[in-house]
């Protein structure tokens, strides 16, 4: 099953469908789980993951609103996923330097997912704004 997929089905789309928008959606639901699972190994880390562990729940949290908004197609609602995509890009960028700092497998990865999100929501945030000016 492909979140894609189910947006490109939605009535209110057909031939209008955005694929950077498509591709931030999904990379953010990933996005969320690879914080959140993050946030939980940094848990269980030795010494104080305090500052990473906030990081990535306040990440995980933006993607995931990301996510689920930007995928309702229903009369668009475009100014709020401009906002949120603008928040999670920052979200994301916030997240992956503190994730940098530490050389573990976990943030290594969540650093990696968080800046493929960010590139991605940039993608569709600039594709949306060129769409609304052209």
């Amino acid at each position: 099953m492909s979140i894609k997929e189910m947006i490109k089905d939605h009535p209110q789309v057909g031939s209008d469908y955005n694929e950077q928008l498509g591709e931030a959606v999904k990379h953010a639901m990933y996005c969320a789980a690879i914080c959140n699972s993050c946030a939980d190994a940094c848990n269980a880390e030795e010494g104080d993951m305090s500052e990473c562990i906030r990081k990535c729940l306040d990440c995980s949290d933006i993607c995931q609103a990301v996510s689920r908004v930007a995928a309702r197609r229903t009369h668009g609602n475009t100014v709020v996923i401009k906002s949120l995509l603008e928040a999670c890009i920052i979200a994301c960028k916030v997240c992956a330097e503190e994730c940098a700092k530490h050389d573990n497998p976990h943030c290594n990865r969540c650093e990696r997912m968080c800046r493929e999100c960010m590139e991605d929501c940039t993608k569709a945030l600039q594709g949306m704004v060129e769409t609304a000016t052209a």
